[in-house]
């Protein structure tokens, strides 16, 4: 598990580096690429709930720290994804072909609308319709164009280790 944890926290904060240098710059009809998003639902689908909360605690605290955020609102966010994309993971969504793309496109709606109600509380100023209606589908079908190589990656990463075969005695 220490070396699942290692792999992760490199992983994530080369997907950091990534999303606030070169990624979160990009912007596709009024959508921007999520690739910290799409990294976390990865690890989390593969290693599990409390595995994927941890992550997303301090992928969201990475993220808040390099773009001088409001502290923990990342956080939060990527905290509860990684809980519940692990949780789905651990019950029927691991071995299912249409698993990951159905865990990205569910967190990213799920991400937005929950941004959403936490700047409406802080109250910042953010327009809904801009939010929902025309920046969440480019960015739900980008994130899903980023989730095969991200699930690629995680998958050889963080592959299961191989059964050890039962001896048998012979005699």
């Amino acid at each position: 598990m220490l070396a699942a944890g290692a792999k992760a926290a490199v992983l994530l904060f080369f997907a950091a580096v990534v999303q606030v240098t070169i990624v979160g710059t990009i912007g596709v009809l009024g959508g921007s690429p999520d690739l910290m998003l799409v990294i976390l639902v990865a690890i989390a689908l593969l290693n599990g709930a409390v595995f994927g909360a941890i992550s997303g605690f301090w992928a969201g605290l990475l993220l808040d720290v390099s773009l001088l955020g409001t502290l923990g609102f990342t956080s939060l966010l990527l905290t509860l994804a990684g809980f519940w994309v692990g949780r789905y993971g651990e019950t029927t969504g691991r071995g299912r072909a249409h698993a990951p793309l159905v865990s990205v496109a569910v967190v990213t709606v799920l991400y937005a609308i929950g941004a959403l109600i936490l700047h409406f509380m802080l109250g910042d100023p953010v327009s809904a319709k801009v939010a929902l209606v025309d920046a969440l589908p480019p960015e739900v079908a980008l994130n899903l164009i980023l989730a095969f190589p991200a699930f690629a990656l995680c998958r050889r990463l963080f592959a299961p280790a191989a059964a050890r075969p039962e001896v048998e005695f012979v005699g």
